[in-house]
């Protein structure tokens, strides 16, 4: 009889035991500080980049990376001036703690752009030049990108630093051999704009016949963009389809 009370009870033991192990398990951790700062940051940083839907600088296109948060892949395209007709892709990196104060977010071009404020070995923008210090009440993802810009439009390079040495002096005395040097990049960008690089979200496609009849129709048969239906869009895309390979074949 107590042989068999003592097993009860190692039981009753083993069974409370086991729910207080269960209970621990299920238990969410509680979390710290650093972690709530860190979700804020998240938070800010997705709300700029919301914002950018309306205040991006005209030209430049940003999207996000799908595997982390603070990268970003985008291009400009150049519509007048020296750089002309360039599409140039790009990287942007915001660091952990961004935006805290000197977390400078960073551009890595992919591929070579000829300009004083781009590095010649590693391609990235001289952020720091513009930037001396980084402050997170006046700083943002648009300002970094509205000095993206601002570097392929810029005139007068003499009061300038510089990441490429060459190019600022080539700039300044030799306008002429600056523009051949210009010509090649830009020619460049326009080369490899359907390369696409791995983990890129920022791809640009060869336009498609398809592309070009669906456009056709859409100008020819749409005339009230606001008003036109889900299913009158579809329509027009087989249409579009129909019409691209009875031309192919």
């Amino acid at each position: 009889m107590i042989r068999h009370s003592a097993a009860n009870n190692s039981s009753n033991r083993s069974s409370e035991e086991g729910v207080v192990s269960n209970d621990s398990k299920a238990a969410a951790p509680v979390p710290t500080s650093a972690d709530r700062e860190q979700a804020l940051r998240d938070y800010k940083l997705t709300i700029e980049y919301k914002s950018l839907k309306q205040n991006a600088p005209g030209g430049v296109f940003l999207i996000p990376s799908l595997e982390d948060m603070r990268i970003f892949h985008g291009f400009i395209l150049i519509r007048r001036g020296l750089y002309a007709n360039g599409i140039f892709k790009f990287q942007l990196q915001v660091p952990p703690n961004y935006n805290d104060k000197n977390t400078w977010p960073q551009i890595t071009f992919a591929t070579f752009v000829y300009n004083p404020l781009v590095d010649p070995v590693t391609w990235k923008l001289d952020v720091k030049s513009a930037f001396p210090t980084w402050s997170p009440q006046n700083h943002y993802l648009v300002t970094i990108l509205t000095f993206l810009k601002k570097i392929f439009y810029t005139k007068d390079w003499s009061s300038s630093s510089a990441f490429n040495l060459e190019a600022k002096a080539l700039a300044i005395q030799n306008p002429n051999l600056y523009r051949k040097m210009v010509d090649q990049c830009v020619a460049q960008s326009q080369e490899t704009m359907f390369d696409n690089f791995k983990g890129s979200t920022a791809i640009i496609k060869e336009d498609q016949p398809v592309y070009a009849t669906f456009r056709y129709l859409l100008k020819s048969k749409v005339h009230d963009a606001g008003s036109v239906s889900r299913n009158a869009l579809i329509d027009l895309i087989e249409e579009a389809k129909t019409n691209s390979e009875a031309s192919e074949s």
